[in-house]
């Protein structure tokens, strides 16, 4: 379980607080003092400096927490070392766990990477959950075509059409929640904190917990374009992919009353106007996305064969062949391996099997978009949510057997 020395809450109480900003980090020296700066001018302007800042730290040895503790600000703050497995999660539990102590009625997380953070960030992740009893509310970002591929191809399709909650960016890494649902998040299970969970699956695991627990409701923050430090999909977002993805697939087990129930996609409201923005640009490599799926199909390729169906086993070759995926056939995979995914046994063999597909599948995303605007590109990526939902007798079908 993921715990927090008393001694630091014991400083704090009794300050009735109105909000805390929880800035989990590890390595982030170079941006997080903006990121501090913009924080407090929002918890200036809109809770009268009446806020706390906290710093959880993942022992960064670039001196991330003195930048943090080095710039000045209004509201107070505090930096610690986390306790845990090591990762994201285990950082926002501990600021889940502190405020919680401290009885803070809302909590904003940001990463420490952002370089397009403003202030009114601040407003539009909070006044949701102040003035209209939400207890949760995620980002809505516009972002380049090609950052957020795990979102965009997997996280945002199985949230919209599976768990029915059109969420544009389930996994965004900024958001706003209530005290209450931070007591809902800290009564889960304490094995929770020993899975994925406590690294980069913290995210979907939050936005599914509270479509799962149905708390209360839900909004989207509009908040222009998130500018952080993007990485190439093929070649640093494997290990996210596997944390996210395995607590997708857990939590669609978790929840499976929930799901195989539902048979709507209810729109989550955006709250704010969406300002005019640009975003970087971002180049990916696609012959690497493509080498690398072929490669991670090869080397798990006895598996795969034990595992799918005849008609499977053919996409498998195909993939293998060329290095990508059509869309269809990428959700019939993806359905397989998550109802696959329920034999704690495989688990291991299942994401790491899954991971080049995941890598064939973006290679065909890039190849069907790479000229085409991005207006093309999130079309493409709206078909993926019909997709999901029209075979959803397919997972059904996965999942019975």
């Amino acid at each position: 379980m993921v715990l927090l020395p008393e001694k630091i809450a014991d400083k704090f109480k009794g300050k009735d607080y109105e909000i805390l900003v929880g800035i989990p980090s590890y390595n982030n020296s170079s941006t997080i003092s903006r990121v501090v700066r913009v924080v407090d001018e929002g918890i200036k302007e809109y809770f009268n400096g009446k806020g706390l800042i906290v710093n959880s730290d993942g022992n960064s040895n670039d001196g991330t927490r003195e930048v943090f503790m080095s710039v000045e600000t209004l509201a107070e703050k505090v930096s610690f070392v986390y306790e845990g497995l090591p990762g994201k999660g285990s950082a926002m539990g501990s600021i889940m766990k502190l405020a919680n102590i401290l009885e803070v009625p809302v909590v904003v997380f940001v990463d420490s990477d952002l370089r397009s953070i403003e202030p009114w960030w601040i407003d539009r992740l909070t006044r949701p959950i102040v003035e209209k009893n939400a207890v949760y509310v995620t980002p809505y970002y516009v972002r380049h075509k090609y950052d957020g591929t795990i979102t965009n191809n997997i996280c945002y399709p199985i949230v919209s059409a599976i768990f029915g909650k059109k969420i544009r960016q389930p996994i965004g890494g900024d958001f706003g929640v209530s005290l209450t649902l931070i007591k809902n998040y800290l009564s889960q299970s304490e094995d929770v904190w020993k899975t994925d969970v406590a690294k980069f699956g913290i995210d979907i695991w939050m936005t599914t917990t509270a479509i799962g627990e149905k708390v209360g409701d839900i909004y989207q923050a509009s908040l222009g374009a998130k500018i952080h430090d993007v990485k190439d999909p093929g070649k640093h977002l494997g290990p996210m992919f596997s944390q996210v993805v395995g607590t997708l697939f857990r939590q669609l087990e978790k929840y499976e009353k929930y799901w195989v129930e539902n048979d709507r996609i209810d729109p989550v409201p955006v709250f704010g106007d969406a300002p005019e923005v640009e975003v970087e640009p971002l180049t990916v490599d696609i012959e690497n996305l493509k080498n690398s799926a072929q490669k991670g199909i090869e080397n798990n390729y006895d598996f795969l064969h034990e595992i799918l169906e005849k008609e499977l086993v053919n996409v498998v070759s195909q993939t293998r062949e060329t290095g990508v995926i059509e869309l269809e056939k990428w959700v019939e995979i993806v359905y397989k391996f998550a109802a696959e995914y329920r034999k704690p046994q495989l688990r291991e063999k299942i994401i790491k099997s899954l991971v080049p597909f995941y890598f064939a599948r973006v290679a065909d995303f890039v190849e069907k978009t790479f000229d085409k605007p991005d207006e093309y590109a999130e079309n493409l990526i709206e078909k993926q949510i019909e997709t999901f939902r029209s075979k959803k007798d397919l997972l059904m079908k996965f999942w019975r057997k």
